[in-house]
């Protein structure tokens, strides 16, 4: 069967060696096997990805092929709205709705070739960091099914680790593809913001919310954005330019890259120490290679765990507003429409996400409004500017992605802030706009995954993704282990 990477089966299918069908059903095959443990999926549609797989098959053997994920199965994280499939960003209030209209971003990548394999778990309404807050049930870690695979886009980076879908979509807020590509020894990428149109996906916070690609090497990953990213006129927010080729710079390795390492991000006092040996192990690797490394300063960081918990709150109060049980959703009858829409939101939302729309909604109260968001933003833009000075002597910059491997499944429940706490290294880069990935480096002593983050400015995609696969090729990570015992557990910088 073909290596389950994506670039590796679209070698295969175009070379002849295997069938779309084929890698379909073996996505189907390993799901019978390990979906009721792992339950990466609230919608694996089976019929539907078989159906398109045989289409796919026709249409290259008649010289045809869409694109360059053309048969290759992908799947979607349940904030993307999907034309005729159940759509719910993991929320009760939204169970049953099927959106009349493909998001942007899902009719791209099936405009690539690609093949939907269905929607995946998620936070409700990406609200989380461990897939812990669906309300249809949590997503477990494939490394370890005792443990969480990270949020919001758990589900989605369950999938592929455990080889239930060759790659996939999710949504990063304030680390949702990065950290969950950190607890699930994957390639996570928050593209800069714009680049991949938000136009059908479910908004959280707009001004933080981008679609970015989870999957097993660095190749697939910019392959993938680069199938779904560009200018759309459905979305106001998206980048009008042309954007450069995301894999433009791979093969060309680190020598005379100046790398930034960034040692005032905030919560450096909560990293584990294998996370740390390991991070640094990789930075000392990078300069063998040739790379320039330096020291890197973002004095304002260590502010912006706390002004992201006011920004994302208060846009996800205003967006949670159109949830009000008379156009769609979930709606319980009351003797008033007061009434009818308070029941409507009682019992349609979960408790993290009641607790985000109140913050919300008291930082934009009259009185409070610049006091907390105004002050917020204050913030944000110094961090932008501090990023802006750091990149004036820094090609890219990196940090851990994560400050833990993962953690148990309800080891921090009860306690929100040590849940938000597990996306202080990734918060920055999407207050600033810019692109960031994830790239797995070894594992800690209990054979759980550690993740590398590499940043670059907005645009920098192509640097940010040769950085990242030079230190894909200098870890020597084999994603595909929790899923095959053949390839066994290996990882760790050469």
């Amino acid at each position: 069967m073909a290596p389950f990477t994506v670039m590796g089966a679209a070698r295969a299918l175009r070379g002849g060696a295997v069938t779309s069908v084929q890698l379909a059903e073996q996505v189907l095959k390993r799901a019978s096997m390990v979906e009721a443990q792992v339950h990466a999926y609230l919608t694996l549609d089976s019929d539907g990805l078989l159906q398109a797989a045989a289409e796919a098959d026709e249409a290259l053997a008649s010289g045809g092929g869409r694109g360059p994920l053309h048969g290759i199965p992908i799947a979607l994280k349940d904030n993307m709205a999907t034309r005729g499939m159940e759509t719910t960003a993991g929320s009760k209030i939204l169970a049953g709705y099927h959106p009349p209209y493909d998001a942007t971003a899902v009719v791209r990548l099936r405009r690539a070739g690609a093949l939907v394999t269905g929607k995946t778990n998620l936070d409700e309404f990406a609200m989380g960091s461990s897939t812990e807050n669906s309300a249809f049930g949590p997503t477990r870690n494939p490394w370890n099914t005792d443990r969480v695979p990270g949020g919001s886009s758990g589900g989605s980076a369950a999938a592929v680790a455990a080889g239930t879908a060759f790659g996939a979509l999710g949504s990063d807020t304030g680390g949702s593809i990065r950290q969950p590509a950190s607890l699930c020894g994957l390639v996570g990428a928050k593209p800069t913001y714009g680049a991949v149109s938000r136009y059908g996906l479910i908004a959280f916070a707009s001004s933080l919310d981008q679609i970015g690609p989870l999957t097993h090497t660095v190749e697939d990953a910019a392959v993938l954005l680069d199938a779904v990213n560009g200018p759309d006129p459905l979305d106001a927010t998206s980048y009008p330019g042309d954007l450069p080729r995301s894999d433009g710079r791979l093969g060309r390795g680190l020598e005379g890259m100046r790398v930034g390492v960034v040692s005032d991000l905030g919560g450096l006092e909560a990293v584990e120490p294998d996370v740390d040996a390991s991070f640094r192990k990789m930075v000392a690797a990078m300069e063998r290679e040739g790379a320039r490394i330096v020291d890197a300063s973002l004095p304002a960081a260590p502010h912006a765990l706390s002004a992201y918990y006011l920004i994302a709150p208060a846009e996800c109060s205003a967006n949670l507003a159109r949830f009000d049980g008379v156009r769609y959703g979930l709606r319980v009858d009351g003797a008033t429409t007061e009434e009818m829409m308070s029941r409507s939101r009682a019992e349609g939302f979960g408790p993290e996400v009641v607790r985000r729309v109140l913050m919300g909604t008291f930082a934009l109260s009259a009185g409070y409004h610049e006091a907390f968001y105004g002050q917020a933003q204050k913030v944000r833009t110094l961090i932008r500017r501090d990023f802006a000075r750091a990149y004036e002597g820094c090609d890219v910059l990196v940090s851990p992605t994560s400050p833990t491997t993962a953690f148990p499944l309800g080891d921090r429940t009860e306690d929100p802030m040590s849940m938000y706490v597990s996306d202080v290294f990734t918060i920055p880069s999407n207050l600033a706009g810019h692109p960031a990935v994830s790239v797995p480096i070894g594992l800690d002593r209990r054979e759980l995954p550690i993740g590398f983050q590499v940043m670059a400015p907005a645009l920098g995609e192509p640097v940010m993704f040769q950085a990242a696969e030079a230190v894909e090729a200098l870890a020597g990570f084999d994603t595909r282990a929790p899923y095959d015992p053949g390839f066994g557990l290996r990882g760790g910088v050469r």
